[in-house]
């Protein structure tokens, strides 16, 4: 199938479109664990602190991450992907309707449990349909779907962030913005199961017997050895996760210091950079929304710039290379606020303007969308199909340890002057950016067989 010549089945809006309803709620309650947690009863909050904030935000991020693992390898060989995502969906509605009632951090942590299972029943096993939507016979139409699928994610996180939290800070408050959260996983539902109907055979066997297989296949060769190439590949993806973790664990961190130094937190009043516009005090969560909304204008564009590298003589970049310019971008964004926070004295001079946060974003914004997107792309391409489910769980794993990492990291480097912490991590940023730009020749190879 030619992504420029037919219509893509209108099963792949289905999938895209209970991603977006879910990033709407999940995006909208990442931030919400942040600020509501270290925001004061009588504001609304539960009190807390902010490390402990910083702490119960990072294992949100980190749980929703492993998961996938589990439910790819359950969808590989037991279960229905297509049955599974509404069970996940049903457990993540439960899940805001805890934070929704939360007079105490042990339901923040009940939430966090909920989200984290019902995630991991979801995220990969709904790519994974998506990607089999579309013939192996073009597989390079799945790096132009799985960069709109991304922008389907993005208009979810961008209108969670921007209309959904100003339910929490102009509105009725937290909880309000919860109970929509759970309303929205409940919607999602609805949504997935009107749309079953359009995915054809797609995800209604367990992965490892899905139709899609080669026909002549025998049942005997689900046990058969890996290839040496398949090995490779194998191998392949795993390098490009281990580095792409090390691309979230900066990117995660970075929310913090938008949130707690530079951001006029609600409890801590005027940060290092000026928010107001006239009166008005934008919500932190508009950092969020700024990523989203570059993420909706670049992802198209990007899937553009792919398609048309694609067609020179010398093909498209790779993904080895894409994964190491996105991690030397990022490198942009604690730069960024060093130099924001020299200028200011780390809080001691006049708060500096806008343009930090602006900068900031879009850094983090140009370094994800450079690779982020293909990453799913990239296992359903290469992955070994009776592994397919497992690798699309194993993509998210490291970023489970980033997700754990990113909290702790940031209040220990707020132990020191941020200028020095955070320029120590702009240098080791970027120098992992350039060491795999120097081997991605050799990871090329290994991918290709060659």
């Amino acid at each position: 199938m030619s992504s420029t010549k037919k219509k893509w089945p209108f099963g792949f809006y289905v999938c895209s479109f209970s991603f977006t309803l879910e990033r709407f709620a999940y995006y909208a309650a990442k931030w919400g664990v942040a600020v509501f947690v270290a925001l004061e009863a009588a504001k609304g909050g539960l009190g807390l602190t902010t490390a402990e904030g910083a702490v119960m935000s990072s294992q949100l991020v980190a749980w929703t991450y492993i998961t996938p693992i589990i439910g790819g390898y359950i969808a590989d060989r037991w279960i229905s992907p297509r049955l599974l995502v509404p069970i996940g969906e049903i457990l993540m509605g439960l899940g805001y309707l805890c934070a929704w009632q939360a007079q105490s951090k042990s339901m923040m942590w009940a939430m966090i449990i909920l989200l984290a299972i019902g995630t991991g029943l979801f995220k990969g096993n709904v790519s994974g349909i998506n990607g089999r939507l579309f013939p192996l016979a073009d597989p390079d139409t799945l790096d132009s779907v799985f960069n709109i699928q991304y922008m389907f994610v993005n208009i979810g996180s961008f209108c969670g962030t921007t209309f959904l939290c100003l339910v929490a800070t102009e509105g009725p408050g937290f909880r309000t913005m919860y109970l929509l959260c759970g309303v929205a996983l409940f919607l999602d539902v609805i949504w997935w199961l009107f749309g079953t109907r359009f995915f054809g055979d797609a995800g209604k066997k367990p992965f490892k017997h899905d139709s899609r297989e080669e026909k002549s296949a025998k049942t005997a060769s689900d046990d058969a050895p890996l290839t040496k190439l398949e090995k490779n590949r194998v191998i392949a993806i795993l390098i490009v996760t281990v580095f792409s973790g090390i691309f979230w664990l900066i990117w995660y961190m970075a929310y913090m210091p938008v949130y707690y130094e530079f951001g006029p937190i609600e409890q801590a009043g005027q940060g290092w950079a000026n928010w107001n516009i006239g009166s008005f005090q934008m919500p932190t969560s508009w950092f969020d929304s700024l990523n989203g909304l570059l993420c909706i204008v670049l992802c198209p564009v990007f899937a553009g710039i792919w398609a048309k590298m694609k067609q020179r003589p010398q093909g498209d970049w790779g993904m080895f290379t894409k994964t190491a310019l996105g991690i030397i971008i990022l490198g942009l964004t604690p730069a960024s606020m060093v130099l924001a926070a020299f200028l200011c004295g780390e809080g001691t001079k006049d708060p500096v303007g806008i343009w930090v946060i602006i900068l900031a974003a879009v850094c983090m914004t140009f370094g994800e969308v450079i690779f982020s997107p293909l990453g799913n792309s990239f296992i359903n391409k290469y992955s070994p199909k009776k592994l397919l489910g497992t690798m699309l769980g194993v993509w998210p794993l490291v970023i489970f340890f980033a997700g754990l990492g990113y909290g702790p990291l940031y209040n220990w480097l707020a132990t020191f002057s941020f200028v020095k912490a955070y320029g120590i991590v702009t240098i080791l940023i970027m120098a992992c950016g350039f060491i795999m730009l120097a081997f991605t020749k050799k990871f090329d190879e290994m991918v290709g067989g060659k």
